[in-house]
């Protein structure tokens, strides 16, 4: 028989029908109402310190103090008092934070405190005030002041350093300016910490007062400031309590009706599906028994633009509410045209909802933050990036999934994390109660996530690595030898001395030092250090490339590879250092000048033999792409958002990162006005070419 016959003799498949989705009766659970029965706004939402607030405020006037308390207890009330003494004294303070958007936040704010001449901002991107007694920034501009302040021998121009977001510490891609900042900052500063989630405060205390003539208090609240309450949805619509008491004291087991469920041979059928959660139907559920407004994390951009979708089917807000978040919308619009017309603004105007991501523009993210805290909105989709940093409070968190992923896979959920997204639950002043509301799906592990309510948070390991232009930063204003001793006070080195033989400590600190020597041997034998140790010319003004890839730009304008007369190919070619994603190499012949490519071609071309030695000598270079120096081209040529997007093949978000970042490289570059003065020229030009709306925004 013929392979056509057999085909035919095959049974026939027929597309499988994908089950409906499912219509969602919203019910509680009869225990469910004495909890219910409390929400409201407190009775007295004015405010009083806390004991852990005094204590840490007495502390800090004797001492360093690291502070880890539940996200919104206020701890950043200890801040403010403490700056106002210093402030009051005539004296002058940094408060640092990780994310410029928080930054933002916190100059708004001690701008209205402390009035405007009395505060500034350094984030990079802005730079008002510089002079001011009161200075927000980010940590990256507080390391490079300290760098600064080594060179020249001089003070660093402050008498109080707060580091907000002090877990920071334990990133693995940010953690080591956080321990750099305590490694370099002078003893007669002294030093705030704060923290939501550190689960080795004591630890961190320690290490600190080891390498510090001042001792580190540790100043610990454990108490939520809005009390949070698990839910569990079951598919059918009824909110259940996710646990109960169990018969030892202070313990919690899942619910009999949730555990029951989890039981069920047959309980595919009964969680929502997969593909399509029925959101409008579980905001009916959480409207009706006042649980709004509400975050829900979702583990994908795609996912929380998905959201909106499938929320077409509720009812339309209130025409007074709409009138003015018309009106918000507008007044951002005024700065923004982009939000005007932003293809989710439909949801937000008329269902008060909105989708929250790193792709977004940063205009847009900022305008749904301020309309919830506001209290404006319903609901917003977002991923867990919104967790970290951002004033973000809503009544009710609500998770799909019991992972995350963290840019290379998807990894559980550990404490830290979960303590950080549930922090948004329940709001200061507003709430008298919190909601985590778990809802079942393939990606839920329901016991995992019942544990972690009870867990707590991860400890923070060192994350101190060497780099280039920590090296080429040290080598200033140290000899090797007295960088040996800098090393040998990191926190990598004390836990290793406080858990390790003394030949494991000497191991691990030697695989540091050898660290540091194959970048110090490098920069030798490449002609940036000399033989006893010491900058060369080249090595101090490549000193001031403090990006990610300083060595190949430093190599770039060594050899004169780089355009440095020309502020559009210059902008467009420092795309390509700082670019870190993988793009398809094809790219039609008529997106790309002639001029353009040549100068990128010279470059790739030129750099591959030192590239090559890098790759020889251990060190990673990343791969030089076309395509984001095709956008950034365009689009400092003025060139429509919409079409340089498409050159990208970005998401919004993505390309405003992108040029931030060749911003900031740019900005470091302006800086070898003596060495490349053309090229510094060159940079100044570029910057004011590509940062303009909607990569700048301001209200």
């Amino acid at each position: 028989m013929t392979k056509r016959g057999k085909r035919f003799l095959r049974p026939r498949r027929y597309p499988r029908k994908k089950p409906s989705i499912p219509h969602l009766k919203p019910g509680a659970d009869a225990r469910l109402r004495k909890i219910f029965a409390k929400i409201g706004v407190p009775d007295n939402p004015a405010f009083t310190p806390d004991a852990f607030q005094l204590a840490a405020l007495a502390a800090v006037e004797k001492s360093d103090c690291l502070v880890t308390a539940p996200t919104g207890s206020g701890k950043t009330w200890i801040a403010e008092k403490a700056i106002a003494r210093i402030h009051d004294t005539g004296g002058k303070s940094w408060y640092a934070c990780p994310l410029k958007a928080l930054s933002n936040a916190k100059y708004a704010e001690f701008s209205a405190i402390f009035g405007q001449k009395s505060v500034g901002i350094l984030t990079g991107d802005r730079k008002e005030n510089p002079d001011a007694d009161i200075i927000v920034g980010t940590t990256e501009i507080l390391r490079n002041q300290l760098y600064d302040a080594m060179h020249r021998g001089q003070l660093l121009a402050t008498d109080f350093v707060v580091l907000d977001e002090a877990h920071f510490l334990g990133d693995p891609d940010r953690g080591v300016v956080w321990e750099e900042i305590m490694i370099y900052l002078p003893d007669r500063i002294p030093l705030l910490l704060l923290s939501a989630t550190i689960g080795n405060a004591d630890q961190i205390a320690g290490w600190l007062s080891s390498i510090r003539s001042a001792r580190c208090t540790v100043v610990r609240e454990m108490k939520r400031p809005v009390p949070l309450v698990p839910l569990f949805l079951h598919p059918t619509g009824t909110l259940l309590p996710l646990t109960e008491p169990a018969k030892a004291v202070g313990k919690e087991k899942i619910s009999k009706k949730v555990s029951d469920y989890l039981k069920k041979k047959r309980s595919r059928q009964y969680r929502l599906p997969d593909y399509r959660v029925p959101f409008d139907g579980v905001l009916q559920v959480l409207q009706k028994y006042q649980l709004l407004p509400a975050i829900f994390f979702l583990k994908s951009r795609a996912d929380c633009d998905r959201a909106l979708e499938l929320c077409r089917g509720n009812s339309p807000i209130g025409h007074d509410r709409k009138a003015v978040l018309t009106e918000r919308i507008d007044a951002f619009g005024r700065h923004s045209p982009h939000l005007q017309r932003h293809r989710q603004r439909w949801f937000l105007e008329n269902l008060a909802i909105g989708s929250h991501h790193a792709g977004q523009l940063p205009a847009w993210k900022l305008m749904l933050e301020q309309l919830m805290s506001d209290g404006l909105l319903n609901a917003v989709f977002a991923t867990s990036t919104v967790a970290a940093g951002v004033n973000f409070p809503a009544r009710t968190v609500v998770f799909l999934n019991s992972d995350r992923f963290n840019g290379t896979r998807f990894l559980p959920l550990d404490a830290t994390e979960f303590l950080q997204m549930t922090g948004r639950a329940g709001r200061r002043s507003m709430d008298n109660i919190g909601f985590a509301l778990l809802l079942p799906n393939k990606y839920m592990d329901v016991r995992w996530l019942a544990r972690l309510f009870h867990s707590p948070p991860e400890g923070v390991n060192s994350q101190i690595k060497i780099n280039f232009s920590m090296v080429l930063n040290l080598l200033l204003s140290h000899d090797p030898a007295q960088i040996k001793d800098m090393l040998n006070r990191s926190f990598a080195s004390y836990l290793i001395a406080k858990g390790a033989s003394k030949k494991s400590r000497r191991n691990s600190r030697r695989r540091l030092w050898d660290d540091f020597s194959n970048h110090l041997n490098f920069l030798k034998e490449t002609g940036y250090v000399s033989p006893t140790g010491a900058l060369t010319a080249d090595g101090r003004w490549a000193s001031q490339l403090r990006v990610d890839q300083p060595l190949l730009i430093a190599e770039g304008f060594r050899q004169g590879l780089l355009p440095q007369n020309d502020a559009h190919l210059l902008a467009a070619v420092i795309a390509a250092f700082v670019n870190e994603r993988e793009f398809d190499p094809k790219i039609k012949k008529n997106q790309v000048s002639k001029n353009l490519l040549g100068a990128f071609n010279r470059v790739v071309k030129g750099l591959q033999p030192f590239a090559r030695q890098m790759l020889k000598c251990g060190f990673d270079v990343r791969v030089l792409h076309l395509r984001p120096v095709v956008a950034i081209y365009a689009w400092a040529n003025a060139e429509p958002w919409e079409k340089v997007r498409a050159l990208a093949e970005m998401e919004e978000g993505d390309l405003v990162m992108l040029i931030l970042r060749t911003a900031d490289n740019l900005r470091h570059i302006r800086r070898l006005k003596r060495a490349f003065p053309g090229a510094a020229a060159a940079a100044d030009q570029a910057i004011e070419l590509i940062l303009r709306e909607p990569v700048l925004f301001e209200v």
